[in-house]
């Protein structure tokens, strides 16, 4: 398979998360001839056409959506660039009239940018820490912070280093974002109940961090590397093109210097057995990325881990309702809202919607 070609097959996971119809997301896929360049036919042409559209009938939320397509999987190039611009732009004029705020949080190796939703001086609420993979922005997921009344928490939802506006560097140590971003809401949340819904390669970091950090009460993650992944049992030829010039592009080495540098990212059983908290983890028996031996590693070296599989690819595309659910009831279960409890959560059935009920793009 090529690399647009690839890049077609992915995209339709990232545009079904942001509630795109397939047939809408193929739509605009069959327009686009080329991965590069600005023009007709290209990736960011293409994406941002259909965005400007969106833009034009005062419709942000959609807009930011398609600009978020066109930059993927990242901002190589001037097209992917100013989608990237226009892809904050878009959700920060559909965010202001839903009570959610822009963050920034500057760290001595560069600046985080948020989106939150909950915060509070007079009632503070335990902290639910959102973060994508190198793929994707944190405009992807922030509409999730339009729940924070519902889910009775702080929403914080942000980007991994060097991703999107994330202008800090992709290391070994970037876990250390997520202490810095608790420590950031010190005094209008509660950052001693925090809670991490950590998507792919940003699971592998939120495990880091709660290794270190005790605010850190439970994690949630689809399809995080582990350990097997980063000592290199699936040779980098065998992963999609997408992931490794994505990850090349992020640690800034080309492909053999980028899997030897890797191979000390894995945790170790050691650490593994450390972990006090809750792991809620899916993965796809498909997953042409993370290997399935990292589930074997997590049952046999996690205290309490709980793990879904689906018949799937990476990032279970095709169980995309499925996922939400799994996760939203391992949220509630980790803070103890169980039972009655639940059903007393306002507002939270709009997210328990399994299909279609959902808004579509048209």
């Amino acid at each position: 398979m090529n690399y647009l070609d690839e890049l077609k097959d992915l995209a339709v996971l990232h545009a079904r998360a942001q509630r795109m119809s397939r047939s809408h997301c193929r739509e605009v896929l069959a327009r686009i001839r080329h991965e590069a360049g600005t023009g007709p036919g290209s990736w960011a042409g293409a994406w941002s056409a259909e965005a400007s559209r969106h833009e034009a009938r005062g419709r942000h939320l959609d807009a930011c959506a398609h600009y978020a397509m066109a930059r993927f999987p990242y901002a190589d190039g001037a097209g992917r660039a100013d989608a990237l611009r226009r892809c904050v732009g878009s959700f920060d004029r559909w965010r202001r009239s839903r009570g959610i705020e822009r963050l920034e949080v500057t760290t001595p190796s560069g600046t985080v940018a948020c989106w939150a939703a909950g915060l509070s001086r007079s009632d503070p609420r335990p902290v639910l820490l959102v973060t994508g993979g190198i793929v994707s922005v944190k405009e992807q997921w922030a509409p999730l912070a339009a729940r924070a009344r519902a889910l009775r928490a702080a929403v914080v939802v942000t980007e991994m280093p060097g991703v999107g506006e994330n202008t800090l560097p992709y290391t070994r140590e970037s876990w250390r974002m997520f202490p810095a971003l608790l420590d950031s809401l010190t005094g209008r949340a509660d950052t001693d109940h925090a809670y991490a819904l950590a998507l792919s390669f940003s699971g592998h970091l939120a495990i880091r961090a709660a290794l270190a950090d005790d605010r850190i009460r439970g994690i949630m993650t689809v399809g995080a590397p582990i350990t097997e992944f980063f000592t290199g049992r699936t040779p980098w030829p065998a992963l999609p093109r997408t992931t490794t010039k994505t990850l090349e592009h992020l640690l800034g080495l080309p492909g053999d210097q980028a899997r030897d540098h890797l191979r000390d990212w894995a945790l170790s059983p050691t650490e593994l057995a450390g972990l006090r908290v809750p792991l809620r983890y899916v993965a796809c028996e498909r997953d042409e990325i993370i290997p399935r031996e990292e589930r074997a590693v997590l049952d046999r070296h996690v205290p309490d881990v709980d793990i879904v599989s689906f018949d799937d690819v990476h990032g279970a595309p095709g169980h995309l309702p499925d996922t939400r659910v799994w996760i939203l009831r391992s949220l509630l279960r980790m803070r103890g809202l169980t039972g009655p409890r639940t059903a007393a959560v306002g507002g939270l059935s709009a997210l328990l919607r399994l299909r279609d009920a959902a808004r579509r793009t048209p």
